[in-house]
């Protein structure tokens, strides 16, 4: 089971919902049952979605090229001295690199895990957990990181859905969610290479997107 954080309640604010919404506006978005297949219905036509591995390997062949040689940076381990300096001359080098490139602008869609909570009736909604979802590709281990959440992630449900899960909830039954987020990689710290902290010399890529929107869809019902 994947670790849980980031639990929070939002107060929402009135205002449409849409391409200008107030940063504490964009975790406060309705619960959807749609499929994974269909995420595309709802998000804008240009958006790129990066929900699978092979997708994501297009996106960072598009960025930079051809994956790290990770045997290399890595060298003899945690305990090589070059270890941090190699590591460092890659993220820097990759940076200066990819400057200019057209996918740094591109809308990209990514997903991490998401649990409800209990609801509140103050704020309208069902509290959510997040956690990441960490995809293997040929690149490494890519983990998406956002950049600007609002510490309150609110779902809203039907008045007949929320009875039910309410209820549900209350016997100790879980339910899961994707969590889609939407939005642009950041210019100036758009990807960050690393090492797995778990396995030695595993590499770990993590794109940092600033999300413009949520999206809450229902795994299990």
């Amino acid at each position: 089971m994947w670790a849980l954080w980031v639990i929070t309640v939002l107060f929402l604010t009135a205002g449409s919902v849409g391409e200008g919404w107030a940063e504490d506006a964009i975790g406060a978005r309705p619960l959807l049952t749609i499929a994974h297949k269909d995420l595309h219905t709802i998000l804008p036509p240009d958006c790129h979605i990066l929900i699978d591995p092979h997708s994501i390997e297009q996106f960072l062949d598009a960025l930079d090229g051809n994956p790290p040689d990770w045997g290399l940076v890595y060298g003899h381990g945690h305990h090589d001295l070059g270890h941090d300096e190699r590591l460092f001359t890659l993220n820097r080098e990759r940076d200066a690199k990819r400057a200019g490139n057209p996918a740094l602008t591109q809308l990209i869609t990514f997903v991490w895990f998401g649990e409800l909570s209990r609801y509140d009736a103050d704020a309208g909604g069902f509290r959510v957990a997040l956690g990441p979802k960490l995809t293997p590709t040929r690149w490494g281990v890519v983990r998406f990181k956002y950049e600007n959440l609002p510490g309150d992630l609110l779902a809203k449900a039907s008045a007949t859905m929320r009875s039910e899960f309410e209820q549900r909830l209350a016997q100790g039954e879980s339910f899961y969610m994707t969590v889609a987020m939407t939005g642009r990689l950041i210019p100036d710290e758009s990807i960050v290479y690393d090492f797995s902290h778990d396995q030695e010399g595993l590499g770990v890529i993590m794109p940092v997107v600033k999300v413009e929107r949520l999206d809450y869809l229902l795994t299990n019902k």
